[in-house]
């Protein structure tokens, strides 16, 4: 049997990264990220992990650290945050470009300027067309799931790709909840040893990284592209097989709440789902024929899965904590793409922007957003873009 601890989500996901047995941790402090690499310090320094603590100068420096090792041959993990991520988005691309498995936890913070500590989704979905896997947590019960299963996923020969998994900061990544460890025997047994596609140890003639033609170069990027239409079937099989030792129920790449045949369907992601679901709780209360399809992997896009759920809908109505400026959030773009991509018949699809800079959403504002969507589709007077903003609260 596991244990049960009370948990921060940072520490969800540091506890995840001991599990998997990492060999290699990098680190370099940035806020709200510093508590996942400073328990993984703690638990290495008291001899719970046997693992290298390396501690760099710079958020580039940690994953091209992590990038060194997994190349050499080891588990490896990091985690960063905000203007950090950004700062070694280079080697994000040389991760996934090398095909390399790497676990990398995401804290998401409001990119400055003005300079914010509060959490939204776009250091997150900037690193979309990365070639990473990439999974997006509601509670901190899933960020330890997503963690541990990411290191099953990336180091499957199907994908052999990094995988990120994002948490928002301070929401869950200091919050507290109970959290379910399984026992280690059985993740161990499960996970397995690690597994890459080749290991850079001077026994064998390899170059990484030198000119390739661009027929050569289109190729590997085809092959990301493929790794990643695999990896959809590879997340629903380590998600089955997970549920076993975790005595939890598998989910895939979305979950579905009161989504089967509903008349109006709601799609989000992240921890403000959990407001999400109380909202639709209310409403369906109220006579209204609403569900909700949260997204948990948003790389590779749950394409099918979401036009299953969308097609007999009437409405949709797409939250976004994003922007792409200019156009409008990067889930409503995917979802929009994903519905037109198999039918030429879609229901009316609205896109909510909201809770930018950690503006706070709550329950009654997704009732509220709700209503008047319901309202707009009704009376065939649809907005198709809005951008909710709140102040107080």
């Amino acid at each position: 049997m596991g244990l049960k601890l009370v948990l921060t989500g940072n520490y969800s996901i540091a506890y995840a990264a001991k599990m998997a047995r990492v060999n290699v941790v990098a680190a370099y402090p940035i806020t709200p990220q510093t508590s996942i690499v400073e328990k993984l310090a703690e638990l290495i320094e008291g001899g719970e992990l046997d693992a290298v603590m390396i501690r760099v100068e710079s958020e580039h420096s940690a994953l091209a650290a992590c990038f060194g090792a997994a190349l050499a041959g080891a588990r490896v993990f990091t985690a960063t945050s905000s203007q950090g991520l950004l700062y070694m988005h280079e080697m994000v691309h040389w991760a996934s470009r090398a095909r390399i498995p790497i676990v990398m936890g995401i804290v998401t913070r409001t990119l400055g300027p003005p300079w914010n500590i509060w959490p939204d989704h776009t250091d997150y979905m900037d690193q979309r067309d990365t070639g990473w896997v990439m999974s997006f947590a509601v509670d901190n019960q899933e960020a330890f799931d997503l963690t541990l299963q990411a290191f099953k996923i990336s180091e499957d020969p199907r994908v052999y790709l990094p995988v990120m998994v994002g948490i928002e900061g301070f929401i869950l990544g200091h919050t507290t909840m109970p959290v379910e460890i399984p026992d280690q025997s059985a993740v161990d047994e499960w996970l397995g040893p690690r597994r890459q596609p080749y290991v850079i140890d001077g026994s064998d003639h390899l170059a990484l990284g030198n000119l390739a033609s661009p027929e050569d170069t289109e190729e590997f990027f085809m092959d990301i592209q493929n790794a990643m239409e695999e990896a959809k079937k590879v997340i629903a099989e380590v998600d089955e097989e997970y549920s076993k030792i975790a005595g939890r129920p598998s989910m895939g790449l979305v979950e579905c709440f009161k989504c089967e045949d509903a008349k109006y369907l709601a799609v989000s992601m992240g921890a403000w789902s959990g407001d999400l679901k109380e909202a639709i709780l209310q409403l369906r209360d109220e006579g209204f024929d609403v569900g909700l399809a949260r997204i948990r992997y948003y790389r590779p896009f749950p394409a099918e899965q979401l036009y299953e759920r969308a097609r007999g809908a009437k409405g949709v109505v797409v939250f976004d904590r994003a922007i792409s400026f200019g156009s409008a959030g990067p889930i409503f773009l995917d979802t929009l793409a994903s519905i037109a991509r198999y039918s030429r018949k879609t229901p009316y699809v609205k896109n909510v922007v909201a809770g930018l800079g950690g503006v706070n959403i709550t329950s009654e504002d997704f009732s509220k957003i709700i209503r008047k969507f319901v309202e707009e589709v009704e009376s065939d007077a649809l907005v198709p873009f809005e951008w909710y903003h709140r102040r107080g609260g």
